[in-house]
């Protein structure tokens, strides 16, 4: 179950925008050790919640890599997103009424400022091991420059410094095609929802691949008039199922967020921002990845000054980042045994 973290002191955004405070829901699981050297802070993606045993069983649970038996794992819920932390349907002070519309939507950069409060709140001081895939990567890398000295090891995986022009225009069709539902500008939890369905279809064809379809999408009828090809049918139940779980503010107001990562933004170049790092990082890549293709894994390996990077090949695309968890665990053990092993060398 998640709790609920509240911080009643002014907050102001990268926008200009000042809250009088917010809220963050987050989860955790295990406990802080003695000496505080046990944490894993995990950063979830676009549409996901605080609790990483939910969508990234494979890696985080008992006896999994991430065993809250030895491990103190935190997940924060994105500010903007519809798990419980503040978000659109929030009261507006001004108005007294929900934010709606008004929202004032929360960057990459602003998202992991609030992180702050909560690790202070936690007593945490050092971070042993930062994790995140996609969006969840955008914002570790952004917290890595913000607190260079609190993470130990960082592990960004399908993510970049910097959100392309082409996941900018993936993400502004999205929008278009909420913008496009009638409903969309009226004042209520469900306005957009059609077209948010609309719009996860589109991002579906960039979170997969041609061959993830051709694997598990196959055409089974030859009939002119059906509407039974598999693909058809996915693209409208991924769409429905995503329409029972969250909301168009939501996904609209996240999704600019995303846009406008830049770790660079007011830091001379992104080059000179991700120099800034000093936690040892493993930078992994998913082959088939069409919207953080691996070039931009490998401009980030190459300019974190502690980094290497390691390429995961999957038919599943971007998704992979999710799915692939045998391989990203063994990519994982490999680096921190290799890590731990160094490290043992330069205190002989």
């Amino acid at each position: 179950m998640s709790k609920t973290f509240t911080c009643n002191k002014p907050f102001k955004l990268e926008s200009g925008a000042v809250l009088n405070g917010f809220h963050l829901a987050y989860t955790t699981h295990g406990k802080l050790n003695a000496d505080k050297s046990n944490v894993v802070w995990i950063f979830h993606a676009l549409t996901a919640n605080s609790d990483p045993a939910e969508w990234w069983g494979g890696l985080v649970g008992n006896d999994k890599f991430f065993d809250p038996k030895k491990y103190f794992i935190v997940c924060v819920n994105m500010p903007g997103s519809c798990y419980g932390s503040i978000n659109a349907f929030d009261i507006n002070p001004a108005t007294n009424n929900s934010w709606y519309h008004a929202f004032p939507w929360f960057t990459t950069r602003d998202m992991v400022r609030t992180y702050r409060h909560l690790k202070n709140h936690l007593g945490i001081s050092k971070i042993h091991i930062g994790i995140g895939g996609s969006m969840g990567g955008q914002q570790l890398l952004e917290w890595s420059i913000e607190e260079p000295e609190l993470f130990q090891y960082i592990i960004p995986i399908a993510t970049n410094a910097f959100h392309s022009a082409w996941g900018v225009a993936f993400n502004a069709s999205q929008r278009f095609a909420i913008e496009n539902d009638a409903t969309w500008k009226e004042h209520h939890v469900d306005a957009g929802l059609e077209g948010m369905k609309t719009a996860r279809s589109i991002a579906l064809l960039s979170y997969r691949s041609y061959d993830t379809y051709k694997l598990t999408q196959k055409i089974t009828s030859d009939n002119l008039n059906s509407r039974e090809r598999s693909s058809e049918s996915y693209q409208q139940y991924q769409g429905e199922k995503l329409a029972k779980r969250f909301n168009a503010f939501s996904y609209y107001f996240l999704s600019k967020g995303m846009d406008n990562h830049n770790v660079g933004r007011g830091r001379e170049s992104t080059v000179k921002a991700l120099e800034q790092i000093k936690a040892k990082a493993l930078v992994i890549g998913i082959s088939s990845d069409l919207l953080f293709p691996p070039t931009e894994q490998e401009f980030i390996a190459a300019h974190v000054p502690y980094a290497e990077f390691r390429e995961i090949h999957s038919p599943y695309g971007h998704d992979g980042f999710l799915l692939e968890y045998e391989q990203i665990e063994e990519a994982i053990k490999t680096f921190l045994y290799n890590k731990v092993e160094e490290e043992a060398l330069v205190t002989v």
